[in-house]
């Protein structure tokens, strides 16, 4: 029998909410004429379009487009989500993981789950939603573990695993339950089951980052599906290791960007993450299936139906870094069902969404030889015909294209000299010039596209980074335990001598102790924070003596605490860390745009515009359409428009979609690095975005703050 709806909750939903009580059954795909009017779940659609075909708001009457209202959290700091609303609820998610339901036309909360004072220290793209008959569930995490909430009230259903959660790591084997594995983005829905994104540790002793498909009533593990093989399975023979999958280094190829669904076709389409360790495959010789690959999989099974990788043997850690966007195209008067896939290294893959047979022609290229010892490059690469690159490609560089504005030229030019810069040029003792940088000319914002007449929008960043390889043996060794702990740990991100980079987002832990307490900081190593994993590994006497370490401490302790041995899960090169190529004013070393935005027609692989994308403050006029990094994707609407935040400058702006012209921006509160929805309320047409701020040294924020006409009545 259906579940009965309860007085009390009955009551609730009338007098809050205003929710319909329709018994629409979401197992069953929406028809085609509504798919884009609403912003049920992830990025707008299954399809992870970005689109809207809400009319309202046109390019004549942006003039009057206002604040409708705002919600400030009762934390401060980076929210990567993007809302997703139901009736009259949005939900979202803040900087300390709590999820939050707030009234669509008023913005006032409506319920909250998280502990009023634990302090969550990581990040989240936002919620789920699933729905049959009387029983509406939202789909969120923490941690390892998965919740059910009822959409409502915010309850944990108890009937979903233990008591409203599952611990995700339950469907990997049991060597791998006490490694470090999160989820930052929504997992994606069909029919009755969720498939989750994955977040694991990318150095030696990852966790496998097996595709995970979980019961949406019960919490159930239904299917997954092996990206790293078990000997003797499809593409355990691109690994040098024939166990691989009982490897104390090697893990991941786990999917943390996102996924799509085409239900009709009953196919959902997985981008996977590169294999681990990152930056040194030594290991795992080998092309290293499938990680790197776009993989199609039946989504009532998990079986595999074809698949594409994108980087083989990847020592870049150049993995996909959104979801793929589903959209028709045409070709030759016929159209084609395609999935197309932005790419950290600015290419686009299109692909048959069936079939996955390329829409343009993929070649393979070669690629430089490694010179480190016991390394083994691919040597070929893929490259597709069409489109041309959407960001530049750091072989394109030349002496002319240091920044105009740089003070300390020719500092900036002996480091550009001695760079390796070109593509796919593999790490090593000697610096490499990465561009586009660690975090991609695409990145986890992802691309917007019309997904009927075959349009991707996708904004890029245009940061060189530099990577460079170090010799790890024995680092550690005669070093007091929490120092060797940090050196394994943590140098690579915060430096040797804790001073980190707040240009590259790694903030120094010098003086710590007059900022954190330890149990705050404790709490940061084990769960994580941002872009940093967790370490739940450090326990017990290794966490305290990090701790000592950290706070200044270790001094007071004797020399028999001090580390002899190698660590067993070293490899023999280390990665000296993620440094950006900046003057000396902390700005990019290259010339403008460092930002851009661009239209580009998948029916032929032609651009149609491509602009700069924000601007430069600390240049005053000078920095006008300079471009600036920016982390988070548009929105497309049927009539024209594209609305996006995003960058570093902290403006919410509309372009013409068809023509890239600037028709309005709003300064917001706080920088949104985030994807915005949209949604209609009483008639009325809202947008909404997360303004958390502080990723890229920005102020940090609190607030979700809603657009929509104002009323001239």
């Amino acid at each position: 029998m259906p579940q009965q709806l309860p007085i009390a909750r009955l009551f609730y939903l009338l007098l809050f909410t205003g929710l319909s009580l329709s018994c629409k059954d979401d197992s069953v795909p929406e028809s085609k004429s509504n798919e884009f009017e609403s912003w049920s779940s992830y990025l707008g659609d299954s399809g992870r379009s970005h689109y809207s075909t809400l009319s309202q708001i046109t390019k004549e009457n942006l003039s009057d487009l206002k604040v409708a209202w705002t919600y400030e959290a009762q934390d401060w700091g980076q929210m990567q989500m993007n809302p997703i609303v139901i009736d009259s609820m949005v939900y979202g998610v803040t900087a300390a993981l709590r999820i939050v339901a707030l009234h669509a036309g008023t913005g006032k909360k409506i319920w909250q789950f998280g502990d009023s004072v634990k302090v969550w220290h990581s990040t989240s793209r936002g919620v789920s939603y699933w729905e049959k008959l009387n029983d509406k569930r939202i789909l969120c995490t923490r941690g390892s573990d998965l919740y059910a909430l009822d959409a409502l009230t915010g309850e944990p259903i108890p009937s979903f695993g233990n008591n409203g959660k599952i611990d995700m790591r339950k469907g990997l084997p049991q060597s791998e339950q006490g490694k470090f594995l999160i989820s930052n983005t929504p997992g994606t829905i069909f029919k009755d089951i969720i498939v989750m994104p994955l977040r694991v540790s990318e150095g030696a002793g990852a966790a496998l980052g097996d595709i995970m498909a979980f019961n949406v009533v019960t919490g159930e593990l239904e299917w997954s599906f092996k990206t790293i093989p078990e000997e003797g399975q499809e593409g355990s023979d691109t690994w040098e290791a024939t166990s691989v999958r009982e490897s104390e280094i090697v893990g991941a190829a786990n999917n943390w960007a996102g996924m799509a669904v085409d239900e009709e076709l009953e196919i959902i389409y997985v981008p996977t993450g590169s294999a681990a360790p990152d930056f040194y495959g030594g290991v795992r010789k080998g092309s290293n299936l499938f990680a790197n690959s776009l993989v199609a999989l039946n989504a009532n099974t998990g079986e595999k139906i074809w698949h594409f990788q994108f980087t083989h043997h990847d020592i870049w850690d150049r993995d996909p870094p959104a979801p793929p966007n589903l959209l028709t195209v045409e070709r030759n008067g016929k159209k084609i069902d395609a999935v197309a896939q932005v790419t950290k290294q600015g290419l686009v893959f299109v692909f048959d969404r069936k079939t996955g047979e390329p829409l343009f022609d993929i070649q393979e290229r070669e690629v430089p030889p490694s010179k480190l010892t016991g390394e083994a490059a691919w040597p070929t690469q893929p490259f597709p015909a069409k489109p041309k690159p959407f960001a530049r490609q750091s072989t394109e560089l030349t002496e002319n294209d240091i920044s105009p504005f740089a003070e300390n030229r020719e500092e900036i030019l002996n480091t550009f000299k001695k760079a390796d810069k070109r593509l796919y040029s593999p790490p090593s003792l000697e610096p490499v010039l990465l561009l586009p940088g660690y975090d991609g000319a695409a990145e986890w914002g992802g691309a917007g596209s019309d997904p009927i007449n075959g349009i991707l929008y996708v904004n890029s960043n245009e940061m060189p980074w530099l990577l460079q390889m170090g010799e790890a043996e024995n680092e550690a060794s005669g070093l007091p335990k929490g120092q060797a702990i940090y050196q394994q740990n943590c140098a690579t991100c915060h430096q040797p001598d804790r001073s980190g980079s707040a240009a590259s987002g790694f903030p120094s832990l010098i003086d710590l102790q007059l900022r954190k307490e330890k149990n705050e900081v404790s709490s940061i190593i084990t769960q994580g924070k941002g872009m940093m994993t967790g370490f739940p590994q450090i326990k017990g006497d290794e966490m305290d003596a990090l701790l000592r370490f950290l706070f200044d401490q270790e001094i007071q302790h004797t020399v028999e605490e001090k580390v002899t041995t190698k660590d067993s899960l070293a490899v023999p090169y280390k990665h000296l860390g993620y440094t950006k190529f900046l003057d000396s004013k902390g700005l990019p070393a290259i010339s403008p745009p460092w930002g851009t935005l661009h239209a580009i027609d998948l029916n032929n692989g032609d651009y149609l515009w491509s602009v700069p994308f924000g601007n430069t403050l600390e240049l005053g006029d000078k920095g006008i359409g300079t471009g600036t990094e920016s982390y988070g994707g548009p929105i497309i609407t049927e009539n024209g428009l594209l609305f996006i935040a995003g960058t570093r400058d902290g403006f919410f702006r509309v372009f013409d979609r068809h023509n890239g012209e600037l028709l309005w921006e709003y300064e917001l509160p706080a920088p949104s690095f985030a994807t915005p929805a949209m949604y209609k309320y009483n008639g009325k047409q809202y947008i909404v975005l997360a303004c958390g701020g502080e990723k890229l040294g920005t102020k940090k924020g609190n607030k979700i703050i809603a657009f929509a006409l104002e009323n001239k009545d």
